[in-house]
């Protein structure tokens, strides 16, 4: 058995289903599927069974699936030794962070940490923070993007930079006539208090992302119930829907695109902030290209960055 077949065994796991795990893998679902077939008869057992909502693991499947993943985080250390002893010449970083957030702070960064380190690959796996933090858990990223507080990783953190929950409005909102402005940091801020509101529209991303969570939470604090009209859009689509003048929105500051017609509001005058961070796998080795990768990070991120710090 090769360790591209553990991969195998792993996405199909996570994704529960042969033809989103081949489609995710870039490969036809037959040759995954006569895969799947030959590690089964390698090993002379059933590894998943299929089920009305798609396949689940049996039991040897279980035992098989944990001991891929840790033979998968084992040969990765071992690797990264390796290439540690090549001086940043050859190496890899499995690195994590959301895709909206990503999308934005990411790709300058990684320019610049291309052109220091051309040789240094960056594999980048997309998930919410709180699943990136079981990936860091598990040993599966070598560095990742979270939001603080943590739930269950208590190591092996370092704060990066500060970030504001902003509302996102058209230009010509009658929310605005709402808005006052205040001085923060020697900049002038425009805010506008959630209960002055509440006559307007809301479009809001899902209960199990972070912004659609500090933003129901920002609701609860004051005991406001807001008119929604949808409720668990994707930041982008959220934020495309209020410029169109389809309601109001949240988004980060950190994500505000420059964009005619775009307006984006402080809540409260002293407004809402979170913290983000960059995590380890606790007890795991560092390679020079992970640290490498996360000094540049804290270098071209890690900065006031307009967001009220």
């Amino acid at each position: 058995m090769e360790f591209r077949e553990l991969n195998y065994l792993i996405t199909i796991a996570e994704e529960r289903s042969i033809s989103k795990a081949a489609e995710k893998l870039f490969m036809a679902q037959s040759s995954l599927s006569q895969s799947l077939q030959s590690m089964e008869a390698e090993l002379g057992g059933k590894l998943f069974i299929r089920t009305s909502t798609g396949v689940r693991p049996t039991q040897a499947g279980e035992i098989m699936l944990e001991r891929a993943r840790k033979m998968l985080v084992d040969y990765r250390q071992v690797r990264d030794i390796i290439q540690d002893m090549e001086e940043l010449k050859a190496g890899q970083v499995e690195f994590g962070i959301s895709t909206f957030r990503g999308s934005y702070l990411l790709p300058g960064a990684l320019r610049s940490f291309k052109r220091l380190y051309p040789q240094i690959h960056v594999e980048i796996t997309e998930a919410n923070s709180m699943a990136l933090e079981q990936l860091l858990i598990e040993g599966r990223l070598d560095l990742g993007l979270v939001v603080l507080p943590l739930t269950k990783l208590k190591s092996d953190v370092r704060l990066l930079m500060r970030d504001e929950l902003v509302i996102t409005a058209e230009a010509d909102h009658p929310v605005l006539e709402c808005a006052r402005e205040t001085v923060r940091n020697g900049e002038t801020v425009l805010y506008v208090e959630l209960e002055d509101t509440m006559q307007f529209d809301y479009i809001l991303s899902d209960y199990d992302t972070i912004m659609g969570a500090m933003a129901r939470r920002e609701f609860a604090r004051r005991g406001l119930v807001p008119r929604v009209v949808n409720g668990n859009l994707t930041a982008p689509f959220a934020a495309a829907m209020a410029l169109a003048g389809l309601g109001l929105s949240f988004t980060y500051a950190s994500c505000r695109e420059p964009l005619k017609g775009a307006r984006y509001l402080s809540i409260g005058k002293e407004g809402v902030f979170l913290d983000l961070a960059l995590a380890s796998p606790p007890g795991h080795y560092r390679s020079k290209a992970a640290l490498a990768l996360e000094r540049q990070l804290i270098r071209v991120l890690g900065k006031d960055s307009g967001t009220g710090r």
